[in-house]
């Protein structure tokens, strides 16, 4: 089964206010997200095949609450300056299936309808690592139906993600959820001194790039 990278998250501080320097860069901005029932607030960016969120816990209570709990999330954006502070969301090639891309739980968040879940990894307790997850309407924004279209042209140009690679300051072997994304060839995986993600867009064809970091760790080549 095939998968394509749907999004990344990046835990920031309450309000994101770096999504502000993203903005000087060149970036159009989406709308906003609140997510009920799990205490977390974004800002989004999106291109013709993916987005970028930069998230942030807005209420704590919420988000140590007990269905929230085993997502790790309060934990991961308390110690974001320490640990991981990524998630990375895959979807299925094709539409129409239900096929998950690694060992995973089902995540029930008050704010999907039912039957509607989040398969979660279950390396969601290893902070070390993204969180990984799929949800079940994973979609190419440039896909969007009409009421739910976003700005994905941007003044900086950038049209489509084609790299993801994670950087992590370890040498440990991955988890097995981390592992079977591995597996999926939608993201790599190198040794760096900090927590990193290296965004490539439209195949970095000018051979330029920005580091954010440390201010965001992310790296954006294309």
């Amino acid at each position: 089964m095939a998968f394509e990278f749907d999004h990344l998250f990046i835990c920031v501080d309450v309000g994101a206010e770096i999504a502000n320097d993203l903005i000087a860069l060149g970036l159009k901005e989406g709308t906003a997200n609140i997510h009920p029932g799990q205490g977390t607030s974004n800002r989004r960016f999106f291109f013709h095949n993916a987005m970028l969120e930069l998230l942030w816990v807005h209420d704590p209570e919420e988000a140590i609450a007990d269905l929230t709990r085993p997502t790790h999330l309060w934990e991961r954006w308390q110690n974001r300056q320490s640990e991981c502070p990524f998630g990375i969301c895959l979807r299925p090639k094709a539409s129409d299936s239900n096929s998950v891309a690694f060992p995973h739980w089902t995540y029930q968040p008050v704010y999907l309808p039912e039957p509607l879940s989040i398969a979660m990894g279950t390396n969601s307790d290893i902070l070390s690592e993204p969180l990984l997850f799929q949800t079940p309407f994973g979609q190419r924004p440039d896909q969007y139906s009409p009421d739910k279209a976003q700005p994905i042209e941007h003044p900086i140009g950038w049209r489509e993600v084609t790299r993801v690679e994670l950087i992590q300051p370890m040498t440990n072997s991955p988890s097995p959820a981390l592992q079977a994304v591995l597996g999926t060839a939608q993201v790599s995986r190198r040794i760096g001194n900090h927590h990193g993600i290296a965004l490539g867009f439209d195949g970095e064809q000018s051979g330029q790039h920005i580091d954010c970091r440390p201010g965001l760790p992310l790296i954006f080549s294309w």
